[in-house]
């Protein structure tokens, strides 16, 4: 029999202050991990880059973070059934730290690639654990503010940690060590709080063909934007110092695209909930793909210009992210969530892994510039499928469809790791 929680261990059945505080442990300490991430994601190919090593080097090495994040998507289910929430956080956190400890120890890009494996496996780990963790806490009624919150924090962060690549010394390990203290810094909130652990969660299934007949438009959906944003947000750096922007420059335009992220999802998501997600969605596929073409047009001239397009660009890659979660969740009924949730994470993970593997081969041949051509592509594929779902399919009618919440592709989407062993999810 489940146990009744007591009331003064459970944070859980606490209203209002203290449930809020305990949820805001988990928010913050994730926020503290992202200004670390961003630090590191710009400072890699940076540094790379100073010390003359050719791009396809960094190009190989967010392959590599893209291998170890779809071993985390499969690995820690299992984790947390083993050992709980809590100390799965705090392992990967330390996995993390010893990450960023590794590229610190100096420029050997080999190593780094294991480093950012390392990194890639243990932030999607986290991801997973923290935001199953905040699905299981928070009430009903506030769970989408949570989940908003939660996106928009890391965001933020990673906004910060890209601007503050403009204040270190890129020759030194200064980069490194701040992501240490970061990471080490996000451990504390988790650590002290009193927000009630989960059940041991059951296993949750993959099944692709099954969320493919839910819905067609968000597994697509998935598949292209696990490549659009690993790739814009792994190459935009490489290819800007490749084209010889200065280090405060790169700071200064990876600080600008999560901006855009922010500016955009909240009109598409408002116009998502009262017409048919799927022309949202062929909008921004079409936004992104003209930005790509701008970003070819404007490369190498005004910085200025060069940061309003690639704002433009995250901001439409990222939204097809959001709305393509929320498409497949109006058409899934609730024994559905479990399977769904799982299988469009492994699609984000899969095309997260394949893509910047496949623009690492042709930046060999073609250069740096070569992502840009393959974002194009893949952002004009999925928007003509989309289009072509419009002409098949009816919509979901207005009143039927969930309610928008902005997230961002750089988080994998929540897997329902929460059942406990006695009321496991409906088969």
């Amino acid at each position: 029999m489940k146990a009744t929680p007591s009331s003064d261990n459970d944070v859980a059945t606490a209203p209002g202050g203290r449930l809020t505080i305990a949820i805001a442990s988990i928010i913050v300490s994730m926020a503290l991990i992202a200004v670390g991430n961003g630090l590191m994601f710009a400072y890699i190919p940076v540094r790379l880059g100073v010390e003359g090593y050719d791009p396809v080097w960094a190009g190989l090495i967010v392959t590599g973070l893209s291998a170890g994040g779809l071993a985390g998507c499969i690995l820690t289910g299992p984790l947390v059934r083993r050992v709980g929430h809590a100390r799965v956080f705090m392992v990967l956190s330390a996995l993390i730290a010893l990450s960023n400890a590794s590229v610190g120890i100096g420029t050997y890009p080999v190593l780094w690639i294991a480093a950012r494996a390392l990194y890639g496996f243990s932030i999607c780990g986290l991801f997973i654990v923290a935001q199953s963790w905040l699905n299981d806490v928070a009430p009903n009624a506030v769970r989408g503010r949570v989940m908003a919150a939660f996106s928009v924090s890391y965001i933020a962060g990673l906004g910060v940690g890209y601007s503050l690549l403009a204040l270190v010394d890129i020759h030194e390990a200064q980069a490194p060590l701040i992501g240490i203290a970061f990471t080490a810094l996000s451990i504390l909130p988790v650590g002290l709080t009193r927000l009630a652990q989960p059940a041991p969660p059951l296993a949750a299934s993959i099944a692709l063909r099954q969320a493919w007949r839910i819905s067609p438009v968000g597994v697509a959906g998935m598949l292209a934007v696990g490549g659009l944003s690993m790739c814009i947000s792994g190459f935009a750096p490489i290819h800007a110092t490749a084209k010889g922007y200065s280090q405060d420059e790169v700071a200064m335009l990876l600080a600008a695209m999560p901006i855009g992220t922010l500016i955009l999802q909240l009109p598409f998501g408002w116009i998502s909930d009262r017409i048919d997600r799927r022309y949202v969605l062929a909008a921004a596929a079409a936004l992104a793909a003209v930005a790509g073409m701008m970003a070819i047009g404007f490369d190498g001239r005004s910085l200025l210009l060069l940061i309003v397009v690639y704002l433009v660009w995250d901001g439409a890659a990222e939204s097809i992210y959001s709305l393509a979660s929320a498409h497949a969740n109006d058409r899934a009924g609730k024994e559905d969530m479990v399977a769904l949730s799982s299988s469009l994470l492994f699609a984000w993970a899969i095309a997260g892994f394949v893509v910047p593997g496949l623009v690492t081969g042709l930046t060999m041949i073609f250069g740096t510039q070569a992502f840009i051509y393959v974002l194009i592509v893949i952002a004009a594929l999925y928007g003509l499928f989309v289009v072509h779902r419009l002409v098949r399919v009816d919509a979901v009618p207005a009143a039927e469809t969930g309610q928008f919440s902005p997230m961002t592709a750089q988080a994998p989407l929540p897997v329902d790791l929460a059942f406990p062993p006695e009321e496991p999810a409906s088969p």
